[in-house]
């Protein structure tokens, strides 16, 4: 279809704000009477209190407030899925190293620092579990006491008959991989303002990807009714999952000002970024599958085994979607698969782009490669073989409306020349392939949905209120594109009101790759409906009916004839002047038609309304004499459906596939007792320019959706899920050895190869 602004090269609305500098951050917002706040952090991983002594700190001068775990609400709380184990401040006990103790207010940052050191906390230190297999145990220390264990969750799915499956495999494979723990990094770090009213309400400013569900999460630590709350999104400066959940440096800085009467800013530091907030969270993925001789999937059996940390924030979610991101793109018609969360003495784990479904995805295309050697099949043979298509009736009872996959297959193999050109590089160079299928618009709980409201006033400037959170994804942007198309008025008149809960309609918030898809229905709805009335209106004037009339290019015109019409502008004015209420209002509302994610785990059903289907190629460099990796290519053929803005696309897919180098090569955490030992950007190793793949390049698969807005789907997120196995793949493909642990260094690239010569040698 020929479109007048979807599909469009259209600059992202905030571009000009951010690039003079003008976008307002949160540290840009400075109040009247403004304190500062800074919150004391345990040395240890794992520690009973016995004593706190904020005396000196109180005495201070220029110190207003000074508050421990004792003064809050006595409640326990978390975010999301059964996730209520956690307290603003600890209690009684430390978990972690950086677990929140006591908090201070003061008129600046410097004498808030300093006061914190005046601060006494006797500890009686106790042992501590980093290892989930270890914690797992029975008879394991309790990091929770009031909890039968160290399981924080746990997870059964199946469907077939495995182990027949198995018994009529013609090879079995069974092996384990392990991903490390992987930091956000925002350049933003965490930050929040409280305000606390006189009247009893609440005012929250913060940096966040999810304002609806910080307001609700600021409920029961701070003993208010939600309507009391009210959040204002600031600029994000990066979230990628890890600013989704309310988390105690948003709570303490409220209740610092209903002590102290005045708004109170928290900024937490890089290292705080690091040790408090959220994390990718560590994991053992056991695989084992079954194929015929000729590379038919026919049987799986899956544990994966997650490094929970301390305490659940909205970390439960990974192990159901570990489940379903196995369940796509293959067709597997026997599968089991089981899921468990550990508590462990280690920083809290949370969502980080794709939230599981890397995990998943690095464990399945490693072994699918392993598979194809061990059966002499081609790896994109085996991966087109087994791909599912429209209209397959998958035994989970996923439903496919669109899928090119195997097309997605063969577009990498034939830019990568892969068939010339597999196994048969120089030494030390290699090409690999990785696949995911995504889900767009999931649904992790009821009521999971957004909404838009679109306002048309006299002036005939539309305003478009939406509580969706852009992030950095130009969602923004796609809002004010599908309103523009859709009423066919110009793009620069649409004005959006976003980030505010008393302004903008309740949205779920900016996760699980289904904003677009999700709030571009909502506001498709609003903008339909709003044109309904506008066309009813303007009919008796050019004498039709109103189904005879569209809008498009400024106009509302006959279908056929764009002369015989008028202007929008126009076409408001005649709106109003007919006696109708101004302003014209129109309102969408889209929830996914799927079962939530947490009742899934116990039924079959569809867990997403439509899936985006991805296929990646990598190739490598690697020096046989240092183990280090040069990731020269990266070739992405993203099934996205429609696309609304290729200036979006393309920006996902080159910072995806930077992303996806970074899990695959360079990011880990690790830790002494529990302590990290790189919690700034001068060791955490985030690849830079020089890091980055030489060459990315996304191919435009030509897939409309008939479930999605304008046909799109997801894109974005998806693109890195394939990253670290097709660079795997690659390597193995370059120097002959299989690394199962992710990430992918030099020294264990150097690991392997002395091992693989001295098994040559001894054979």
């Amino acid at each position: 279809m020929d479109y007048e602004v979807i599909g469009k090269r259209v600059p992202n609305i905030d571009a000009p704000p951010k690039s003079r500098g003008q976008a307002q951050y949160l540290d840009d917002i400075k109040l009247p009477n403004m304190l500062h706040s800074k919150m004391l952090r345990s040395p240890l991983a794992h520690a009973r209190i016995l004593n706190i002594d904020v005396s000196r700190a109180k005495a201070m001068p220029g110190v207003k407030a000074v508050v421990t775990g004792h003064d809050f609400p006595p409640v326990k709380w978390g975010t999301g899925y059964q996730g209520a184990d956690q307290t603003t401040l600890a209690l009684d006990k430390v978990r972690h190293f950086g677990d929140g103790v006591a908090a201070v207010a003061a008129i600046d940052e410097e004498i808030a620092e300093e006061a914190l050191s005046l601060i006494r906390v006797d500890y009686e230190p106790l042992p501590a579990l980093f290892d989930p297999l270890e914690a797992m145990k029975p008879g394991a220390l309790k990091i929770h006491e009031d909890r039968e264990d160290n399981i924080a969750d746990r997870v059964n799915k199946a469907f077939g008959d495995v182990e027949r499956g198995f018994r009529e495999s013609d090879h079995v494979r069974e092996d384990t991989f392990t991903t490390a723990p992987n930091n956000h990094a925002p350049l933003e770090p965490h930050a929040a303002i409280g305000l606390w009213h006189d009247d009893g309400n609440i005012t929250l400013w913060t940096t966040c990807q999810a304002p609806f569900i910080v307001r609700r999460g600021l409920c029961k630590p701070l003993g208010v009714a939600e309507d009391k709350v009210h959040v204002i999104r600031s600029e994000v400066g990066g979230g990628f999952g890890g600013k989704m959940e309310t988390m105690s440096h948003q709570i303490v800085p409220v209740f610092l000002s209903k002590l102290t009467g005045s708004p109170v800013k928290m900024i937490l530091s890089r290292e705080e970024v690091f040790i408090s907030t959220r994390q990718r969270q560590p994991s053992i993925f056991k695989l084992r599958t079954g194929v015929k001789k000729d590379g038919t999937l026919v049987s799986q059996d899956a544990r994966f085994i997650v490094d929970c940390g301390a305490y659940k924030g909205l970390g439960p979610i990974i192990i159901i979607i570990g489940a379903y991101m196995l369940m796509l793109p293959y067709i597997i018609p026997n599968f089991r698969y089981e899921g468990i969360r550990v508590y462990t003495n280690k920083p809290v784990g949370g969502p980080l782009r794709g939230h599981g479904a890397p995990q998943a995805r690095f464990a399945m295309e490693s072994q699918l490669d392993m598979i194809a050697k061990d059966i002499g099949v081609d790896p994109v043979d085996i991966r087109v073989k087994n791909s599912v298509y429209v209209g397959y009736d998958h035994p989970g009872k996923q439903q496919i409306f669109s899928c090119g996959f195997k097309e997605d297959v063969g577009s990498v193999a034939r830019e990568m020349n892969w068939r010339e050109r597999k196994g048969k590089l120089p030494e030390g160079h290699g090409i690999g392939i990785g696949a995911s299928g995504l889900f767009s618009g999931v649904k992790y709980q009821p009521h999971y949905g957004g909404s838009t409201t679109i306002q048309i006033n006299m002036d005939a400037g539309i305003n478009v209120l939406c509580g969706a959170t852009d992030i950095g994804q130009g969602v923004n942007t796609i809002i004010c594109q599908i309103v523009a198309e859709e009423l066919g008025c110009r793009f620069e008149d649409v004005h959006l009101i976003t980030g505010d809960t008393r302004a903008a309609p309740y949205d779920y918030g900016t996760f699980g790759s289904g904003v677009t898809f999700r709030i571009g229905h909502s506001t498709l709805s609003a903008a339909k409906e709003v044109k309904k009335q506008l066309l009813q209106a303007v009919a008796p004037h050019l004498e039709v009916s109103y189904e005879e009339l569209d809008a498009r290019a400024g106009r509302v015109f006959v279908k056929g004839h764009m002369e015989k019409g008028i202007s929008f502008r126009e076409a408001i004015r005649i709106f109003s002047y007919a006696g109708n209420p101004m302003p014209l209002v129109g309102r969408g509302y889209y929830e996914p038609d799927t079962e939530p994610g947490t009742e899934l785990v116990k039924k079959e059903g569809q867990f997403s309304p439509t899936y985006a289907f991805i296929a990646q190629g990598a190739e490598v460099k690697v020096d046989k004499e240092t183990g280090e990796v040069k990731i020269l290519k990266l070739i992405t053929a993203d099934e996205c459906g429609q696309i609304l803005n290729p200036i979006n696309v393309e920006g996902q897919v080159d910072g995806s596939a930077v992303g996806g180098a970074g899990l695959a090569c360079f990011e880990d955490i690790p830790h002494s007792n529990g302590q990290y030992l790189n919690s700034s950007f001068l060791d955490y190793l985030l690849p830079t320019t020089l890091d980055a793949p030489v060459e990315t390049r996304g191919l435009e698969m030509k897939t409309i959706d008939p479930k999605g807005p304008f046909g799109a789907k997801e894109a974005g997120e998806g693109v890195m899920v394939p990253t670290a196995p097709a660079i795997a793949n690659a390597i193995f493909d370059a120097i002959g050895v299989r690394i199962h642990d992710l990430p992918i260094t030099p020294d264990k690239i150097m690991k392997a190869l002395e091992k693989k010569k001295l098994e040559g040698t001894r054979t």
